[in-house]
């Protein structure tokens, strides 16, 4: 799948991020006409379990995609997390865990491709001719790559986090998508995507398409702790809390001493986070949660947020329910995405193998 859509040379952080957001206004445009046209490629690490913030930050995007028609496949980047997390030896299980998230909220397998990175040889094979095309000071410099070893938790770093970026790259390409949705920060890391596709067209001939940035306005939700909301941090409400542990999540969440609640995101960061959430949930304008709850006070915040979220996670997690019943058929949905991944990223490596000369 060839890329036609014109595509502009990212200078710096900052013109890129003004390049992406046009692009991303134009792009969803042409999947209003023509979701045929694109093939998208979205992920996660299988680190941890996923929660709310992932919910309205990606995961539902990648449902809106898939319902519009547009091509989709998910990776479960298991290679991933072989660096700087404590999992390895939960890997089976937290890859069935995301699985069992990604069926419940909405990710069908007979429109849209799931499958583990550690399962399709042909496309980490990809990685060598891609690292190739790309120098050590570019990795060294790239911002997403420096923040990931800041935060490893490590005194020393494995050389296989500096491929991440061009791992990446062959994640992407693979299966030849050409629109990749992604936040702001992740916009370096696509970048080497671009790069590479550009210089394997100009050394070997044109094989990938230039993927896209689909800029989306993800919104802020901050954990109970009033910090980022991270698995690793223990202050999420993941997808699989139950009701009352949302309700006690929720409880402990910090606030401040203000008793009237407004929507201040910059001057009141946490108790705007919580009105946020409530108003997401009911899919409702958060100043306007925010004047319904007036002097209600902390306590009246919580109460809202708390049913808002119950409510809006009650059939979600009767799906998550459901499909947990049937071990099998998780099994099954991995086993067939794998097998389709394979056989596209076989037919892909084909093509590299025989634009570089090398199809012995």
């Amino acid at each position: 799948m060839q890329n036609d859509i014109p595509t502009e040379t990212f200078t710096d952080i900052g013109d890129s991020l003004a390049v992406a957001r046009r692009r991303s206004a134009e792009l969803e445009e042409q999947i209003r006409r023509e979701p045929g046209r694109f093939r998208v490629l979205t992920g996660d690490r299988p680190t941890g379990q996923l929660h709310l913030g992932h919910y309205f930050g990606t995961l539902r995007n990648r449902v809106r995609l898939q319902e519009a028609g547009v091509e989709t496949f998910v990776l479960i980047a298991d290679y991933q997390v072989l660096t700087d997390r404590d999992v390895a030896e939960r890997q089976s299980e937290i890859v069935e865990e995301l699985l069992l998230d990604y069926l419940a909220i909405g990710i069908d397998p007979d429109r849209s491709t799931v499958f583990a990175h550690s399962a399709i040889p042909a496309l980490n094979q990809l990685l060598l001719p891609f690292l190739s095309l790309v120098s050590v000071s570019e990795l060294q410099r790239n911002p997403t790559v420096k923040d990931e070893i800041a935060h490893s938790r490590q005194s020393a770093v494995s050389g296989l986090m500096f491929t991440y970026p061009v791992h990446q790259a062959a994640d992407i390409l693979f299966c030849k998508a050409n629109l990749v949705p992604v936040g702001q920060d992740q916009l370096p890391h696509l970048e080497v995507t671009r790069t590479v596709a550009r210089r394997f067209g100009d050394r070997y001939g044109a094989v990938f398409p230039v993927p896209d940035a689909l800029l989306s306005e993800a919104p802020l939700l901050l954990g109970t702790d009033g910090t980022k909301m991270s698995k690793s941090r223990g202050n999420a409400i993941s997808l699989a809390s139950g009701a009352d542990e949302t309700a006690r999540l929720i409880k402990g969440a910090k606030t401040d001493g203000e008793r009237h609640i407004t929507y201040d995101p910059l001057g009141r960061p946490e108790v705007s986070s919580l009105v946020l959430l409530a108003a997401l949930c009911e899919g409702g304008d958060p100043r306007a949660v925010a004047a319904e709850i007036g002097d209600g006070g902390a306590a009246a915040l919580k109460k809202r947020v708390t049913e808002a979220v119950n409510t809006f996670m009650a059939p979600l997690r009767a799906r998550r329910a459901e499909y947990a019943g049937d071990r099998a058929y998780l099994r099954k949905v991995l086993h067939q995405g794998n097998l389709r991944a394979t056989e596209i990223a076989e037919a892909t490596l084909d093509e590299v193998r025989h634009a570089m000369g090398t199809s012995y």
